[in-house]
């Protein structure tokens, strides 16, 4: 296992990440207390907005318990933001889905971070795209593949 680099670069470049990460959910949750939603109903609402998925699947990609993500979601339910349906492929599963009404709170949701588009607007398309590769090399995750 390689030693953790405590050189002075590698310690700024962590610490630019975590303020990078830290005014990301600060932005996050102000846009979410706007439509009187916690960060984390917030970000369950963003995730099925991008696609229908089972609590299971909300929790790992949460990195929460499947208790947390049952609450969430029974809370935007509520709300008639999320709605429950059968799994098409195995009807035993219930799948979250954003109703039109969550689909257009997470679009909205979306639209309001300007943080992330702000920075990122100063950069060329070849910075970016070098970011997101070192960001995904970072991640152990596949670099080259474009998005």
């Amino acid at each position: 296992m390689a030693t953790p680099r405590t050189d002075p670069l590698s310690l700024e470049v962590v610490e630019l990440i975590g303020t990078v990460v830290a005014r990301y959910y600060e932005e996050y949750d102000q846009a979410a207390a706007a439509h009187s939603l916690t960060g984390a109903q917030a970000r369950v609402l963003g995730l099925l907005s991008l696609e229908p998925m089972p609590m299971r699947k909300i929790a790992q990609k949460l990195k929460c318990e499947p208790s947390n993500v049952t609450g969430i979601v029974d809370r935007l339910e509520t709300r008639g933001l999320v709605e429950r349906r059968p799994d098409p492929a195995d009807r035993r599963v219930k799948l979250a889905a954003p109703t039109e009404k969550g689909a257009r709170t997470a679009r909205q949701l979306r639209e309001s971070l300007n943080f992330a588009r702000e920075p990122l607007a100063e950069l060329s398309h070849a910075d970016r795209a070098m970011l997101r590769d070192l960001l995904r090399r970072m991640l152990g995750m596949h670099v080259g593949a474009e998005s």
